[in-house]
């Protein structure tokens, strides 16, 4: 999306946006369509300008689908929801300067008769693997009653938030995801889920593509340091006894690990044995 006008120059009051949408269907090219739209344009309305301007068969079922570069998240928007407000929250070249290599864009996609999404480029799945796909992508919620991603939540309100997270806890799952934000409930006893093994099962993989953890943050953050080769930034927030020390010790557990290939650094040492200073530090700051 670009923030601009028709005659392209840049708006700053909010009244005219460009809307740069990519079909991802059986018989278009790669090439974006833009179309411009007010603040409040619904997804309903850029869908329809943009089968328009494409000339596609108006019988047909689509969707809009948010892209967004943690993870590769694909989230289908509601006819309801609106698209501008969504790219408002990118980061700033993203809303600015839009390219799809940018990793933050709109897909417009085809829906099948019996509300499931289809993916052209993709090879024929089984009823299984591809409800398994497209739950995935965030197409369509999980069958199961407790949803990894709170952002799946049919009915999303305090009830149904600290529901889910309730049964997540039950059944010994403390790490639940919030878009790319990840929630840590302290269990207040060890779990075996810290080993070197889940440090390589989470390597360069996709934020979602697996259950939560830790150390999916930490795998993203490093490999994103090291493909766009500037700093990142991890922020811990959370009440007194919530487990911030601890989940700041597997967080540079996993990375130092990422970083010597697994073998234990003497670097790793040194920062958690500074890391209570650090805090006593910060908290004597705090209360001055």
């Amino acid at each position: 999306m670009s923030l601009m006008d028709g005659n392209g120059a840049a708006r700053q009051d909010g009244r005219s946006y460009i809307l740069q949408v990519y079909p991802r269907l059986a018989n278009a090219s790669d090439a974006c369509c833009n179309v411009k739209v007010t603040k409040d344009a619904t997804a309903a309305t850029v869908i329809q300008d943009v089968a328009a301007s494409l000339g596609l068969d108006t019988s047909k079922s689509y969707v809009l689908a948010e892209v967004k570069e943690c993870g590769g998240e694909e989230w289908v928007l509601e006819a309801t929801d609106l698209p501008v407000h969504r790219v408002l929250l990118w980061p700033r070249k993203a809303q600015d300067q839009h390219l799809q290599s940018e990793g933050f864009y709109f897909l417009l996609q085809e829906r099948n008769r019996d509300g499931t999404v289809r993916y052209v480029h993709l090879p024929a799945l089984s009823k299984e693997r591809e409800a398994q796909r497209l739950v995935a992508r965030g197409f369509l919620p999980p069958p199961h009653k407790d949803f990894d991603d709170l952002c799946n939540l049919p009915v999303l309100n305090e009830d149904t938030i600290l529901e889910n997270l309730r049964n997540r806890f039950r059944k010994k799952k403390i790490y639940t995801y919030a878009g790319s934000i990840l929630i840590a409930i302290n269990p207040f006893k060890f779990l075996p889920i810290y080993n070197p093994k889940y440090v390589k099962m989470y390597e360069n993989h996709q934020l979602g593509k697996l259950e939560p953890h830790i150390f999916a943050i930490a795998d993203v953050t490093y490999y994103a340091m090291l493909r766009k080769r500037i700093n990142q930034c991890i922020v811990i927030s959370g009440e007194s006894g919530s487990g911030k020390t601890q989940s700041t010790n597997f967080l540079i557990h996993c990375l130092t690990a990422l970083s010597q290939k697994g073998y234990a650094s003497g670097v790793e040492r040194t920062i958690l044995g500074a890391g209570p200073v650090l805090e006593v530090r910060h908290e004597c700051l705090t209360l001055l």
